[in-house]
């Protein structure tokens, strides 16, 4: 169709509803007028909010790192958040705030009113940092909203949650670390009891058992070992020193020791003095005998009386030789022999070597008797040592288990004394507060949408009514109908100022009627502005 035609089409349709305008205008006014007074009766609802911000980073924080033990205050105060919309809390805020009467008992009025306190409130989470995270570095901030028809009532609603969520939260917590403090109490106590039975049976086990318990020297069959060890070890050691000691014996009375002490040293020559042992007189007697052969002859009585008391004295060191030669002790003195350096120093070694031998006889005796008496305890000490070792391992889990008890119990009671101090701060950023205005229904805007509304269910309602009685209107309607007749000429009104007088009547009073439904919107805005309302109490309750 061309453009100018649907044109014609547009205005022949416009000029058609026309003609029932006050059809339009009726319903639109109806429609209007309803839809106002509906919304005069939907009652006010006003909001309150109130927000927290729970900052678990305070400065003490760092200080206590590793010496307090510290509750998550996030998971507490999920709790506490959580709690809060539970039927019987909620209960309590609905009957403390008013919005449940005392007297209201019914089952299904406390569900009601519990449902709609539930539905208007509203707890919010947000990071400091504005990021919606529970483990922002800077804190934590909880809001409160919540929507009520009286405004003193939706102000407490929120001041109750605020005190619940920030008291019990704090209370809570600080229930915990006395529930837990108490809890690890007990464990303390019964640890200590355990530790100190567990003392007892050990002093009791030792007293009974002193001298077959385990040492520093190590368990029953290691200190055997060590004792079997030591024997074989001092057995050798025995049979070493016993060979050297013949061996030294031997030298002692060998033939170079023997031969050293047969040499007779002369009085005054290479400073040998006088003395009362054999050699000492034999050079005594030859010097004397020298001293007669230098004034008398050989037959000289005295010279034959000293020759006679030489020869003597020689047979006598002859069996002296003989007697240290067999081992006579006795021999070494009267001989001359414990005088000469090699004798001496082989004598010396003899008897180093004789302390050596008793040293390690007596060693071996000790070493002996200590395996002799392990090995008597063989089926005692193993049984002994096996119940030591079991009271012990008992009395050191006991006790690392006590000290561990101790040292949590120690940092639960510093972590509630950091609490007292402030580790945790609540720190209110927006105390309850209410609007001043209702923040639903927003009425202005309603009625203004339902006047546009009404308006074109009227246009809508006359277009439909022209549209069920049609009427030609022009020469193109007219050919639209596809009658197939010819227009010819269109003839114009015979009392053109009469139609002209009369279509501005129709205009002014069509104007006059929508000047009546705006004036009409503007005393519902008024009213609404004032505060007036229409109560329905159902649709209180409703709502």
């Amino acid at each position: 169709m061309p453009v100018d035609a649907s044109f014609l089409q547009l205005i022949d349709d416009i000029r058609g509803a026309w003609r029932f305008r006050w059809i339009a205008f009726v319903v639109a006014a109806t429609l209007s007028l309803a839809g106002w007074l509906i919304v005069f009766m939907l009652p006010d609802r006003f909001g309150a909010r109130a927000s927290v911000l729970v900052d678990t980073h305070t400065a003490l924080k760092p200080a206590l790192e590793g010496l307090a033990l510290q509750q998550d205050v996030g998971v507490e105060l999920s709790y506490v958040r959580e709690s809060l919309l539970t039927n019987s809390r909620l209960s309590q805020i609905a009957r403390a705030a008013g919005v449940l009467p005392d007297s209201v008992v019914d089952p299904v009025s406390v569900e009601r009113a519990v449902s709609s306190l539930r539905k208007h409130i509203q707890l919010t989470m947000q990071s400091a940092d504005d990021r919606p995270e529970t483990g922002a570095s800077g804190g934590v901030t909880y809001g409160i909203l919540y929507q009520d028809t009286e405004r003193g009532r939706t102000l407490k609603v929120v001041s109750i949650l605020l005190d619940t969520l920030v008291n019990e939260t704090l209370g809570g917590k600080r229930a915990g670390a006395e529930n837990a403090q108490q809890f690890l109490n007990a464990q303390v106590q019964d640890y200590e009891k355990r530790l100190r039975s567990s003392e007892d049976r050990l002093a009791d086990f030792k007293s009974r058992n002193f001298g077959l318990m385990p040492s520093d020297r190590g368990g029953y069959f290691e200190q055997l070992q060590k004792e079997t060890e030591a024997v074989e070890t001092t057995q050798t050691k025995l049979l070493v020193a016993e060979s050297r000691r013949a061996t030294l014996e031997k030298q002692l009375h060998g033939d170079a020791a023997v031969a050293a002490t047969a040499a007779i040293p002369i009085p005054g020559v290479n400073g040998v003095a006088s003395g009362a042992d054999t050699v000492s007189r034999i050079a005594q007697t030859r010097a004397h005998l020298d001293e007669l052969l230098l004034r008398y002859t050989e037959n000289h009585p005295d010279v034959i009386e000293t020759r006679k008391n030489l020869a003597e004295l020689e047979r006598r060191r002859a069996a002296e030789i003989e007697s240290l030669r067999s081992g006579d002790a006795t021999a070494a003195a009267s001989s001359g022999a414990s005088t000469n350096p090699v004798y001496q120093s082989i004598q010396l070694a003899l008897n180093q070597a004789d302390v050596e031998l008793a040293d390690l006889r007596a060693q071996l005796g000790e070493h002996e008797a200590k395996a002799k008496e392990l090995r008597a305890l063989l089926h005692t000490a193993p049984q002994v040592e096996a119940q030591y070792a079991e009271l012990t391992r008992d009395y050191d889990v006991n006790k690392a288990e006590y000290t561990a008890l101790l040292s949590t119990y120690e940092k639960a009671r510093l972590g509630e004394r950091a609490d007292t101090a402030g580790s945790v701060k609540f720190q209110v950023v927006e105390p309850p507060t209410v609007s001043s205005v209702p923040i639903w229904p927003r009425r202005g805007l309603w009625m203004g949408l339902i006047l546009m509304g009404a308006l074109a269910a009227g246009a809508a309602l006359a277009f439909n009514v022209d549209r069920l009685r049609p009427v030609v209107r022009s020469s193109s309607a007219l050919e639209g109908l596809g009658a197939g007749v010819p227009v010819l000429a269109v003839m114009g009104s015979a009392f053109p100022d009469r139609a002209r007088r009369f279509r501005q009547r129709e205009l002014l009073h069509a104007v006059v009627a929508a000047a009546c439904l705006v004036l009409a919107f503007g005393v519902a805005l008024a009213l609404s502005h004032n505060g007036v309302r229409i109560v329905v109490p159902s649709l209180h309750r409703l709502v």
